[in-house]
Formats: C-alpha cells, structure tokens, sequence
C-alpha cells in the first residue's frame, strides 16, 4: 500500500502492507547465541495496514542480535480493531501465541519467556492480548489451541486505544488489567498525536493491580518512529528495552551498578 507520497521516516520509506485476509507468522531466529526468550511482534498501523518493515522485520534483526528469537504476526487487516469493534485481529494475536509455545522444543524457545511486542495498533493488540487470554475467541484449531495464550512479559510501544479521550481520557474498559496480566513495558512521547494518555493510563492501571510495570515518556518524538534512530533521545528505546529484559530475568541478570548487561 505504500506511495510516494507517504512520509519517510529517518529518510527511508515504510513498507506498508494492507488487504490481509490470511494471517502468517514467520520465525526469525538467531544466528548464535541463541537464549531461549522469544517475541511476538504485532506490527501498528491503526488496524488499517501493517508497518511490516518498520515496527517488524527490523525490530526482529534487533531482536536476533541480542540472541531472541522473533515471530512476526501478519495479522488480519483493515478493520479488525481495536477488540471488540472486531475479534480477528485478537484471534490472531490468541492463536500466535498457542502456535510458538506448540513448537517451544523446535524452535529452541523457552515456553516461559515468550513475550509480546507491538507498537501503536499493535501496541493495542499486545495489551488486548494481556488481558484476554483466559479463552480463546474462536473454536479451537489443534493442540496448539490448549496452550496457554498468556504473553510472559510486554512491550508497548506508543500505544493507542488504551485511553478514552472523548470521556476525559479514562482507562479504556474493554482492556481489563487484572493482577494476572503480564509485567510491561511502556513508551511513548508527550507530543504524540495519538495522546501519551494512553501510555500513563494503561501504567496506572497495571500499578493499581500490582503488575511489575517499567513506564518511559520523553518530549519529544511524535508517533510510529519504529526502531530507526533519529537525534531524538526516544529512540534511543531499544537500550531501555533490552535493560528490562534483564531486570524481569527474561535475559541474564545485569551486572551490578557501573558494569554492563549480560
């Protein structure tokens, strides 16, 4: 879907896919290294098309360096969100999740450390994913479906659709936190058209249901920046996330203060 005119971002353009009818994942594994976490990608694109370069196929080479394996989700667009406007995008994120943990023993993954990933839409998506996997939204496929589709850890990167802005930017219903939702991560920049409410309010709300949650708002930034460095201080956030990984032990421990990450 991708046009001339489309904005570049840090001077290159985005592959934008659209009319996606049959959902793919594809496993980007790492070349050494390899440490038994894995990834979940949700690429964004306001559940009209998919930044599938931008905030996917490059987050999984970042990925891959730091020994993580990654699973891209082509998930079902146009307007399959935000849940419950459409569940498809959910059951795609829901049955994802059941399929890496089916295939955990051949694709070196440890089933405990499969985690979520996403930015604006897909942000949306991951966090919809960590409230909603107590039952799947569709009939069960294969064994894959038995599993449990509870992401371990997220990362949301400037999300959307988690604040309500027409009603005085309140948690939005429909993502239930709970004290079984998985420790998080999230960023987002205060400028950001789409509202850094949607950050602040979803931290609220896991800090409420004592969840583990890491929150990082900077100035500066705008929306959908993915993980191409820019001279904005934000986009430095691929330090902050691989220090996460190793504060929630999904990598190894960090060494003490004045040393550097495993």
């Amino acid at each position: 879907m991708t046009t001339p005119k489309d904005n570049l971002v840090a001077g290159r353009p985005v592959i934008r896919l659209g009319n996606v009818s049959n959902p793919t994942l594809t496993v980007y594994s790492p070349r050494k290294n390899t440490t038994g976490a894995a990834v979940v990608v949700f690429p964004g694109g306001a559940y009209r098309i998919l930044a599938i370069d931008l905030e996917g196929t490059e987050v999984c080479s970042w990925l891959n360096t730091k020994g993580i394996t990654c699973i891209l989700v082509k998930y079902r667009v146009p307007g399959t969100g935000p849940y419950p406007k459409s569940a498809a995008a959910l059951e795609d994120a829901q049955r994802a999740l059941g399929i890496v943990r089916s295939k955990a023993s051949a694709w070196h993954i440890d089933s405990h450390r499969v985690g979520v990933l996403g930015f604006s839409a897909g942000a949306h998506l991951a966090a919809a994913l960590s409230t909603h996997f107590d039952h799947r939204l569709y009939e069960p496929v294969d064994a894959a479906d038995q599993l449990s589709c509870r992401p371990d850890f997220a990362v949301i990167l400037y999300p959307g659709y988690l604040a309500l802005a027409d009603k005085h930017f309140a948690a939005n219903p429909d993502i239930p936190v709970t004290s079984q939702t998985p420790p998080s991560f999230l960023l987002q920049a205060e400028d950001d058209p789409v509202h850094v409410e949607n950050a602040v309010v979803y931290f609220m709300a896991l800090k409420n249901a004592k969840v583990p949650a890491e929150l990082h708002i900077y100035a500066q930034g705008g929306h959908g920046y993915g993980l191409r460095r820019t001279a904005l201080p934000i986009t430095t956030w691929p330090v902050r996330v691989e220090t996460w990984f190793h504060t929630i032990r999904v990598l190894g421990a960090a060494k003490a203060a004045g040393g550097s990450a495993n």
